[in-house]
């Protein structure tokens, strides 16, 4: 894993500098301790910062081809490396080294652009092709490596695996955009393509970007692969379970190439579980695994992580996180670049550190809720369908509408409340009431905290937009397949991905997704969603398939989640914090928020009346990212 940079004069008339590129590459020196390059050439700068994990010898960066024609920054891992390398040398295609980077420029060689269709693995990479003046930038499909990108005044092309890469050069202009701050309130990150900075951008999951060097005019991203529903796949039940057991194990096996030491985290959940089993599997010798507990039993899962690690006889480590661990406010605020408000980013973080003191690599349950229903908002959402199928949309907002005003306590109580209350997604349609149960805070809640200047900055914009956008793309009625493709594009790459990726990155520890490999995704697309969920069982196959492996009271206990007490931290030992951050004078001259509302929802919650740690949190994030970024433009 690494983190890559670099800056494209599209004219080619600029003078790069060594200095600045050297800089900006080592801004995310934690991505790669193990080795840091630069090059330059006329209008080009690559940066490249290593975290060496495959062909430890040979593999630095940049690559270039053996005639210096064709070079590339890379972050990430393909997994079908060595398939490819034998095609390509069958084609002709020679090789100097054993690694996966090679193989990315070798395949841009033969295919072109179409070289993306051939990689199964997560990557985001820069290929510079001299010859053809090009400069080509892709993305994985899951969105699991990030890229962002900015045009700068002089005309110049910049990239980066984090937006630090970008704030970093001195010509990027820092002015906050309004509409990235709407959706960071709803969702609680800034979703793609957005950043918070109006100039800049995320290279979406599954594009690429085609520079051409005297071109006119700024290319856009364009898609090359999406997951299509059609819930059309005869299989039986029984033969389902035994094939899913198979890819699963296939996508584990892939994943489990390294030059390094690798691992597994182990939650205690259903995803982890059935990794960790997978892994002993296909292992000669213990796997290593990693867990985090809580001291608060409410949040702690340990005890069925434990029941793995004993029935596969791992080299199992276990830390608590004690119920005063929020010191790493300002540390996630550095880290995430812009405001991201999902508080297991840090037990995520800790499990990480933990992590990497013993494994570089180490393989998680992400995805299996998104891919295989497994979240009870689901559920819950096909529920709500279940009435809306029934009465037009006209009669429900006449029905549910005045209930829903009628219950507004739920409009600030933490998700977990708000999910029971449905009134008001009873009166929405079907992508309207599922945005409407993703958001943080919702529409109301957040016209109340914005002031009417930050409001009409907006010109009507909303982030219910974001959902319409992709529902649009979806090729789905299918109503749980729309909300799963709805997470693919929004929670999963947004939040989930970014999470763990900018964790992880922060202690120099690859993360891998067996179950987000793009082929097993694809076979899940084509599953009846009454595979699903069944008599109101969430992931129905994916537990039937794993019965023989992992103890019935794992696979059938209501799902925790990896959350921390945020509520009682917020009345307690973060409550001074609370209070000077929200009533300071940053977060009350950025002229973004009402602070009257801010004020009673601090009041509110330290006394006990309401509950109101979502929205803290979330203000109490905000402030941080104004805080270490005090260079930024609130109205540019």
């Amino acid at each position: 894993m690494c983190g890559i940079s670099g800056i494209f004069d599209t004219r080619g008339t600029n003078s790069l500098s060594r200095d600045l590129i050297s800089r900006i590459s080592n801004i995310q020196s934690h991505r790669g301790p193990d080795e840091n390059e630069v090059y330059l050439e006329p209008g080009l700068a690559l940066g490249h910062r290593r975290l060496s994990v495959i062909d430890l010898a040979t593999g630095t960066q940049p690559l270039f081809s053996a005639d210096g024609s064709i070079g590339i920054v890379f972050n990430g891992e393909i997994y079908n490396y060595r398939e490819l390398m034998q095609e390509l040398k069958a084609l002709g295609h020679p090789f100097r080294t054993r690694s996966d980077t090679e193989v990315i420029v070798q395949a841009w060689a033969a295919w072109g652009e179409a070289c993306v269709h051939r990689l199964r693995g997560m990557f985001a990479f820069a290929l510079w092709d001299r010859k053809r003046q090009t400069l080509f930038l892709a993305r994985d499909r899951m969105g699991v490596k990030p890229m962002h990108y900015a045009w700068l005044p002089d005309g110049s092309f910049i990239f980066g695996s984090e937006l630090k890469v970008l704030t970093a050069h001195p010509g990027f202009v820092r002015d906050i955009d309004p509409l990235a701050v709407e959706d960071y309130f709803s969702f609680g990150y800034v979703p793609d393509p957005r950043c918070i900075y109006r100039n800049a951008h995320k290279l979406p999951a599954a594009h690429t970007l085609t520079l051409r060097r005297g071109d006119a005019g700024r290319p856009v991203p364009q898609p090359y692969w999406d997951v299509r529903f059609t819930n059309d796949n005869p299989i039986s039940a029984q033969d389902a379970q035994a094939e899913l057991r198979e890819r699963l194990r296939e996508s584990v096996r892939l994943r489990m190439i390294a030059d390094v030491p690798l691992g597994a985290f182990l939650s205690g959940g259903v995803d982890s579980s059935a990794v960790v089993a997978t892994m002993a599997g296909l292992s000669s010798t213990p796997v290593h695994t990693c867990s985090i507990g809580f001291d608060d039993p409410r949040f702690d899962e340990t005890s069925f992580a434990r029941q793995v690690a004993d029935r596969y006889q791992t080299d199992h480590r276990l830390d608590v996180v004690k119920s005063d661990d929020f010191d790493l406010i300002d540390t996630l605020a550095w880290l995430y670049d812009e405001p991201f408000a999902d508080s297991s980013a840090i037990p995520t973080y800790r499990v990480c550190q933990m992590a990497r003191q013993h494994v570089t690599v180490a393989l998680s349950g992400d995805g299996g809720d998104e891919s295989l229903g497994g979240y009870r908002r689901y559920r819950m959402h096909l529920g709500e369908e279940a009435v809306r199928g029934r009465l037009p949309l006209a009669l429900r907002r006449g029905m549910f509408g005045p209930l829903g005003r009628w219950y507004p306590k739920a409009d600030w109580a933490p998700r977990s409340l708000r999910a029971k209350t449905t009134f008001q997604a009873l009166a929405m349609d079907s992508v309207q009431a599922y945005c409407h149960s993703m958001s943080q805070l919702r529409d109301d809640a957040r016209r109340a905290l914005f002031a009417p200047a930050f409001q009409r900055s907006l010109g009507g914009y909303g982030a219910l937009e974001v959902f319409r956008q992709h529902a649009a793309q979806a090729q789905t009625e299918d109503p749980l397949a729309l909300i799963q493709y709805l997470d693919y594009k929004t929670w999963l790459v947004g939040d989930i991905n970014t999470k763990v990726d900018r964790a992880s990155m922060a202690h120099s520890l690859e993360v891998r997704e067996p179950l987000m490999d793009h082929l097993l995704v694809e076979w899940l697309a084509t599953l009846p969603s009454d595979l699903k969920i069944r008599a109101g069982q969430g992931k129905a196959i994916f537990k039937q398939a794993y019965e023989p492996l992992l103890p019935h009271d794992l696979l059938y206990r209501p799902k925790m989640g990896f959350s921390v007490p945020m509520a009682t931290w917020l009345r307690g030992p973060l409550k001074d914090r609370v209070r000077q951050a929200l009533l300071g004078e940053r977060l009350r001259d950025c002229g973004y928020f009402n602070a009257v509302t801010v004020r009673r929802l601090v009041d509110e919650h330290n006394s006990g009346l309401r509950d109101h740690a979502t929205a803290l949190w979330m203000l109490l994030m905000f402030e941080a990212f104004l805080r270490l970024n005090e260079g930024a433009v609130p109205h540019g």
